[in-house]
């Protein structure tokens, strides 16, 4: 007689509530079949893999113990999300995470009922779901909080902010922070030693099997056992004190792979719980897939891969990174400059700071995930003297503004701000794109905003920025390859505010702020296929403009129009308002200005994304002939 195989319990659960009739026997399993179909969807999609492994059984854990989504489950970041997307009927679209159409990379409230918040920047959960127990306690919607954050997103002071205020308020709430000692790159701080010194006195082992010793002495109304397994777990790690000040009970650490320590401790803290807990768990990063865990990133983020391998996909390119460009033009320029320094807020690697502090580890500071710090730090780090570079993705910027505006620019303080993933980035969406640094910095007194239209141009705009000392200066370049243009020997600083002439021509004048100078050029050569050809213009500035460049565009030209990888309000504004001031206007001109949408974009290609922004070579071109009303042109024979 032979035995069917039976059906893996994964294809059973549909949504959290598949889960209740399971016993713990059968949720171990599901968790094996969970991180299996993980990494299976990961190696077809591309995305962040290791933090999704590394809560795989919390996440199970979590789902079987509370009842989403009418207890709020608030995932901090998102990078970790894949398998709880699995769980909550998200399973048969989960390999169309990141493309066009299909399911965002982070948690999204549009998405699910099982997202009851979004999340892509780090250190907002703890808030967000004070806000939601708050809210329950007014008479909102019902149910338990949860918050999982990482300990390299409780480094910044966000967090602790949220938690001084859970602690006053002493309402019912979950903190799970997911201790795995590493954020994107390894966290940095007093926070991660203190989290470090939590369990390194006592190794993991015994204080899984104190864990076990005390819960099996538990009895049906999980009373005195409860207590006795909270004060074990809490004085042999001589932990819980720093959260316990804020007001905080404290559970940990504990074993986060172990279901038979989650399940229980989870059950005893939703049955007890009457103020807000911490529960503190330990995890490994990439775990259960050897080669996410041999990474350095522990797989944090990857291209598509062979499972079997792990072998990840590389598109084909001969044009370096502009991530790589601005790095090793920045250290060139630190060996002739020892006043050079570098600043990143934990992202070394994204920023390629990884490579300066390479060759300067005295000079290079990942100050962890605080841009706020970062800005201030480095704005210090200026009136000392030095000249810092504080790079910074574009979206993760707009969460130091107020240090930008404060700290920096009403100080003049020579402070150079490195922009990556300036424009729109693709599979991460909206939440990562670089859409409004040029508004929000062009608007500031004495700040000088460059835009790289190639690699070279990013090159001279480093050694640009390392020359000036009067007053903050910005350069800002997108993700990934460049367009392969010969790179210069050496960067040479650029005149501030003089743009660069492409190409010369009639009738209309392209005006283009970044690298959509290649679409740009693109457009301009099919129009000149039609008997058309504009003038183009690399305007290089946002800040100080080209006046005279400007200006004589626009007495030379029946129309003008810029182009430019930003909101409204940016560069395209900037020169309105200077033809409106001049009274060019008044003469006939007529000016058009493309920017991105006012809306927010979800993630596809890049290529897709600027087609949906209307803002590729066909519609540049298009909008030349609606603004000199040509219905259409014939391409030449």
């Amino acid at each position: 007689m032979t035995h069917r195989p039976s059906t893996p319990l994964l294809d059973r659960v549909t949504l959290p509530s598949d889960m209740k009739g399971l016993s713990d026997r059968e949720l171990r399993q599901l968790a094996d079949e969970l991180r299996a179909e993980t990494i299976s969807a990961v190696s077809v999609t591309g995305g962040h893999l290791g933090a999704g492994l590394g809560v795989v059984e919390l996440t199970v854990a979590l789902h079987a113990v509370f009842d989403a989504p009418r207890d709020k489950i608030i995932w901090d970041v998102g990078h970790q999300c894949y398998p709880h997307k699995i769980l909550t009927g998200r399973r048969d679209r989960i390999r169309t995470l990141r493309s066009e159409g299909g399911l965002s990379g982070f948690t999204k409230r549009s998405e699910s009922p099982y997202d009851p918040f979004g999340a892509a920047h780090s250190s907002t959960s703890i808030s967000a779901a004070l806000g939601f127990a708050m809210a329950a306690d007014l008479g909102g919607d019902p149910g338990d909080a949860v918050a999982v954050i990482g300990d390299g997103s409780m480094s910044a002071g966000m967090a602790f902010e949220a938690m001084n205020n859970a602690g006053h308020l002493k309402k019912r709430l979950f903190v799970v922070l997911n201790d795995n000692e590493m954020s994107i790159a390894p966290p940095v701080g007093a926070l991660s030693s203190y989290l470090s010194r939590l369990y390194a006195e006592a190794p993991l082992q015994d204080l899984k099997a104190a864990a076990k010793g005390a819960l099996g002495l538990l009895p049906p109304p999980l009373q005195e056992g409860a207590r006795r397994a909270k004060e074990m777990l809490k004085g042999m790690a001589m932990g819980g004190t720093l959260f316990e000040e804020l007001g905080f009970s404290y559970i940990g650490p504990i074993d986060g792979h172990d279901l038979d320590q989650l399940l229980p401790i989870l059950r005893t803290a939703k049955a007890r719980a009457t103020g807000p807990i911490l529960l503190h768990v330990l995890t490994k990063k990439g775990k259960g897939y050897a080669p996410a865990e041999a990474a350095r990133d522990k797989g944090h983020a990857t291209a598509k891969f062979d499972v079997l391998t792990g072998v990840q996909a590389k598109a084909a390119s001969n044009a370096p990174s502009y991530t790589k460009v601005f790095a090793q033009s920045l250290i060139a320029e630190a060996e002739r400059d020892s006043r050079i320094v570098a600043v990143t807020a934990a992202m070394p690697d994204g920023t390629g700071l990884n490579l300066f502090a390479d060759r300067f580890p005295r000079r290079c500071f990942d100050v962890g995930i605080a841009e706020q710090h970062a800005v201030t730090f480095s704005a210090g780090l200026a009136a000392g003297g030095m000249r810092p570079f504080c790079a910074i993705y574009s979206t993760f910027l707009q969460r130091g503004y107020d240090q930008v505006v404060h700290d920096v620019a009403i100080q003049r303080l020579p402070v150079r701000f490195a922009i990556d993933r300036a424009g729109l980035v693709g599979a991460d969406g909206a939440t990562h794109a670089g859409s409004f640094d040029v508004a929000f910095l062009a608007n500031l007194p004495g700040m000088v905003v460059m835009a790289a239209a190639d690699e070279a141009e990013l090159v001279h705009m480093v050694a640009t920025a390392a020359a000036h000392d009067d007053g903050p200066i910005a350069f800002r370049f997108p993700r990934g390859e460049g367009v392969g243009v010969e790179l210069p020997a050496r960067g040479t600083p650029l005149a501030l505010g003089v743009a660069r002439l492409i190409q010369s021509g009639n009738r209309v004048a392209l005006l283009s702020f970044g690298t959509r100078l290649a679409e740009t050029l693109k457009a301009a050569e099919s129009l000149a296929q039609k008997g058309l050809a504009p003038t183009v213009v690399d305007a290089r500035f946002a800040k100080p403009l080209d006046r005279d460049m400007i200006l004589n565009l626009a007495r030379n030209h029946e129309a003008l129009i810029t182009i430019e990888e930003g909101a409204i309000g940016g560069f395209g504004s900037h020169v309105a308002q200077l033809l409106a001031d001049e009274g060019v206007f008044d003469r006939g001109l007529k000016y058009r200005s493309m920017v991105l949408p006012d809306t927010f974009i979800d993630h596809a290609s890049p290529e897709a994304m600027y087609r949906i922004a209307g803002m590729d070579a066909a519609q540049i071109e298009a909008k030349v002939l609606q603004t000199l009303g040509i219905a259409s042109l014939t391409k030449r024979a």
